[in-house]
């Protein structure tokens, strides 16, 4: 089938990615595009800097495209995207010697994507009357998960937010398993005691 059909009939990231593999530049393109928002949103977060999640993305895909052939058929490729966009951005942290300091009563952008974290932890708080609007609940969470420390705080977005398996998080992070069950206990721990002195 002629990649110029693709639009017709869509392909998994997978089978773009064995066509990247086969140096389709535009199967490269069909990915780069499918994931431009959703890495970059993740980035930006991670980061907290917009040019410097702009620019691990560009090293991200730089990296997917001249790794393409180290890619496994039998592997997801949305887990290996993630993995290889994390090690960027600690690698750039770590070059640029720059932390994250999250402001305590700034409203985060796209804060009306609160989802599953902000439901599991409201569902954790007592009911009253005084219980903030959905909408409101949200936003906070997104500044309370902003405040915790970085492992805590990563591990969470990797689940949560995008949606990842435990073992993918920790095969993106490199490590251990227990250790990524061990960070969302602390973690929902940490945001339903901040939530309960909110009510």
């Amino acid at each position: 089938m002629p990649f110029s059909r693709v639009e017709a009939e869509p392909l998994t990231d997978e089978e773009l990615m064995r066509r990247v593999c086969q140096n389709d530049d535009e199967a490269f393109a069909v990915l780069v595009h499918r994931y431009e928002r959703e890495l970059f949103a993740y980035l930006r977060r991670y980061l907290g800097n917009a040019q410097m999640a702009e620019d691990v993305f560009q090293a991200t895909f730089l990296r997917i495209h001249r790794k393409r052939n180290s890619f496994q058929d039998s592997r997801s490729f949305r887990p290996w995207l993630y993995t290889v966009a994390t090690r960027q951005a600690i690698d750039t942290q770590r070059q640029n010697r720059r932390h994250r300091m999250a402001s305590l009563d700034q409203q985060r952008p796209g804060a009306a994507e609160g989802g599953t974290l902000a439901e599991t932890v409201a569902d954790r708080c007592p009911t009253s009357d005084n219980v903030v609007a959905n909408g409101d609940a949200q936003a906070w969470m997104l500044t309370a998960v902003d405040r915790l420390p970085e492992p805590f705080r990563n591990t969470l977005t990797l689940v949560y937010r995008k949606g990842l398996k435990q073992r993918e998080v920790a095969a993106a992070l490199g490590i251990p398993l227990g250790t990524v069950k061990s960070r969302l206990n602390t973690a929902i721990n940490r945001l339903h005691a901040s939530w309960l002195r909110t009510c």
